[in-house]
């Protein structure tokens, strides 16, 4: 199994995962022409796409999933309420899911599981593959006994560290938004990431990768040292999602 991001941050996202026959994407908050540029960066192109994944309805997620799909004829997942609040009957072919139920495209497992954010009926996923574990946890505004359930003994983790919580305060947001980043239902800061990462089983993590970064709140350093600290490791160690370069594909083996 491995994965790869297009970009992560504010401005869009979107990651894939391979594994066997399946090759999936989660969220797409990039234009098709964009995201075929960044996926062909990446040997791929979306024609080779099983599906699409959304994990709640918020623009820098699902900005470019209609086109995509009708361009491509790919199938689109997503709970009842992400269909809701989207608003789009011209998506070609689409999947329900809820946040207990497991489903799968040939070897590839997906289990999608509920989180605390300001959406309708947001999910985030982890994938199973020969008994190799990939989690994702990105949109999320605290840690819950289910996300941590979710997301223990994973081989390799996509992990939200979206604020510093001094750099959100400082910052040039309003404070509604400031409020919003930072309450029970926004963003994980570093420090938040950091304490969920050391409730977790991660005697199998080959991988631990920052995502969902702040432009205007965060720095890289800031987020390597805050997951660095909960796993006693070297800051270098962990990799970044970065908005524009993404993430280059990694091996879960």
């Amino acid at each position: 199994m491995r994965f790869a991001s297009l970009g992560s941050g504010s401005r869009g996202n979107a990651t894939l995962v391979e594994a066997g026959n399946a090759l999936v994407m989660i969220d797409c908050g990039f234009s098709c022409r964009e995201t075929e540029r960044r996926m062909s960066q990446l040997g791929c192109t979306p024609a080779d796409l099983t599906a699409i994944l959304v994990t709640h309805e918020h623009g820098d997620h699902v900005r470019g999933v209609p086109l995509l799909a009708r361009k491509y004829d790919l199938p689109v997942w997503m709970t009842r309420g992400t269909l809701r609040m989207l608003r789009d009957d011209k998506l070609p072919c689409v999947h329900h899911f809820d946040g207990h139920c497991g489903f799968s495209f040939d070897a590839l497992q997906v289990r999608p599981f509920t989180v605390p954010h300001d959406a309708c009926e947001p999910c985030q996923f982890t994938f199973e593959h020969e008994q190799l574990r990939l989690g994702v946890l990105t949109d999320t505004g605290r840690m819950t006994p289910h996300v941590l359930d979710s997301l223990h003994g994973c081989d390799a983790l996509l992990l939200e560290c979206n604020h510093d919580v001094d750099m959100l305060a400082d910052g040039p947001y309003s404070d509604n938004l400031k409020k919003r980043v930072g309450g029970p239902l926004g963003h994980l800061s570093n420090a938040q990431a950091g304490s969920l990462l050391s409730q977790l089983d991660t005697s199998r993590l080959q991988h631990l990768v920052a995502a969902h970064l702040s432009d205007k709140n965060n720095r890289p350093a800031l987020a390597q040292a805050a997951l660095a600290g909960a796993l006693q490791c070297e800051p270098d160690w962990i990799a970044i999602a970065d908005q524009d370069a993404g993430l280059d594909w990694r091996t879960i083996a």
